[in-house]
């Protein structure tokens, strides 16, 4: 009877030895495996927005959309503005119809620009309502697919300094990511100035 039972318990604990090993925890491959694919998914980051940080800092997004104070170092990124775009009203310096047919003119924050195409201003991208607020994943992605002002068919195209066309060149993931990312920022209420064309310029 002994050997029986002893038998019996043996069967058990193999049993119960063979049923843990095959039970995922949190910490076994499999989990690790799981966090790995989501990272990849992620440009190696953990999270969309995250990796759409990472994206608009390489790109220069802020050289042109957030404000810049004027150091003794030179201009400096004003972070309580962070990509809110050109300040009202933007002091576009004046120059002369000739001077802009050879160049450009930019105020000192570096979010306007006066030239050959007329004046044009750096766009709020906060996730504020004067910003990105109200936009929708496709309507920024066909914006930055298409240069066309907030992803609106049939709208004006976007003006120079963007450099929408290398944008375009970006993966829906990596736009994705950016728009996730933007969605997250501090919305800055910040009504930027209306683009004007040429013959709307007065020096």
């Amino acid at each position: 009877m002994k050997t029986k039972l002893c038998f019996l318990f043996s069967i058990i604990a193999i049993a119960f030895i063979l049923y843990s090993c095959n039970t995922s925890s949190p910490n076994t491959p499999a989990a690790d495996s799981t966090l790995a694919t989501n990272t990849d998914s992620y440009g190696g980051y953990a999270s969309q927005a995250q990796w759409g940080e990472h994206i608009v800092t390489i790109a220069g997004c802020n050289d042109c959309h957030t404000p810049k104070k004027m150091t003794t170092q030179g201009p400096v990124l004003d972070t309580t503005l962070t990509l809110s775009g050109s300040p009202t009203p933007a002091m576009l310096a004046l120059i002369t119809p000739d001077q802009v047919a050879k160049g450009m003119a930019a105020t000192l924050d570096l979010t306007a620009w006066n030239g050959p195409w007329g004046k044009s201003y750096a766009a709020n991208i906060t996730s504020d309502s004067t910003g990105i607020g109200n936009w929708t994943e496709q309507q920024f992605i066909y914006c930055l697919r298409n240069g066309i002002y907030k992803g609106i068919a049939n709208s004006r195209p976007l003006m120079p300094p963007m450099p929408w066309q290398g944008f375009a060149k970006m993966t829906d993931g990596e736009l994705k990511a950016v728009f996730a990312y933007l969605k997250t920022t501090k919305a800055v209420h910040n009504i930027v100035p209306e683009y004007e064309p040429p013959t709307m310029v007065k020096n």
